[in-house]
């Protein structure tokens, strides 16, 4: 688990990047191998990355109100290219509201505003471990965990 890769990226226009920068940061110093994007990725781009350096998450850090198209198309462009097994992530400006509707569309966990750094980190480890053992056949996906972010 610990040095599982994990693929931080902001798609679409948005230009606002501290808060992927912390949280990538966070993600390093937990023990995690991290790639960052940059900012205005486009989601084919996103997921030839993701694909091409074998991550276990990619984390999309939405701030623009796009998060439930952008990680559709995510979810769906990383099923096209065969790597339907990679969990993503999806972090920003989430309505309360729209939280059921990405997990719906795929996301394995959201993250919106708010949660704090400790708290995702322990999300995102769960969520590797579980990913793992899926991959082994020791298990699948849990039910949601019960703190302040949401997951599958």
């Amino acid at each position: 688990m610990v040095g599982a890769r994990i693929l931080v990226a902001k798609p679409g226009l948005d230009g606002h990047d501290r808060g992927a920068k912390i949280v990538a940061r966070a993600l390093r110093d937990a023990g995690f191998e991290v790639i960052f994007t940059g900012i205005r990725q486009r989601i084919d781009d996103i997921v030839a990355t993701a694909v091409q350096e074998d991550v276990t998450v990619v984390g999309l850090s939405i701030l623009s109100g796009t998060h439930l198209a952008l990680t559709r198309r995510t979810v769906e462009g990383l099923r096209a290219a065969g790597a339907g097994d990679i969990a993503v992530v999806v972090g920003g400006t989430i309505p309360v509201s729209d939280v059921p509707r990405l997990l719906e569309t795929g996301a394995a966990a959201v993250f919106p505003t708010g949660v704090a750094l400790d708290e995702l980190v322990l999300s995102i480890r769960k969520l590797v471990a579980r990913t793992d053992a899926a991959a082994v056949g020791l298990g699948t996906p849990a039910s949601p965990l019960e703190d302040s972010c949401a997951q599958a």
